[in-house]
């Protein structure tokens, strides 16, 4: 069986890392929280209300959605097209 290295196998900089940061008394190889944005959860309550609105006029639009909820473009463009499945709006 040939062994196939390459995307396999982390790169010499990438052990480089590890290995200082082992030998400074880091214990974890998973990745770390980082600073930024927090990643907001579409609720429940905010679905129904997206829901809601779309049902009353289909012919809203995602910003006048996330407008009249108080929401970014993105949690409103990712409730209408992934949440609920709608595609035109």
């Amino acid at each position: 069986m040939e062994v196939q290295y390459g995307d396999a196998c982390l790169s010499l900089q990438q052990v480089y890392e590890w290995t200082r940061k082992f030998m400074n008394g880091f214990s974890s190889v998973t990745d770390s929280p980082r600073p930024g944005q927090a990643h907001g959860v579409v609720t429940s309550e905010a679905i129904a209300a997206v829901e809601g609105i779309l049902k009353d006029n289909r012919r809203v639009t995602v910003n006048e959605t996330a407008a009249h909820l108080d929401m970014s473009h993105g949690s409103a463009h990712h409730t209408v097209h992934d949440v609920l499945q709608i595609k035109n709006i």
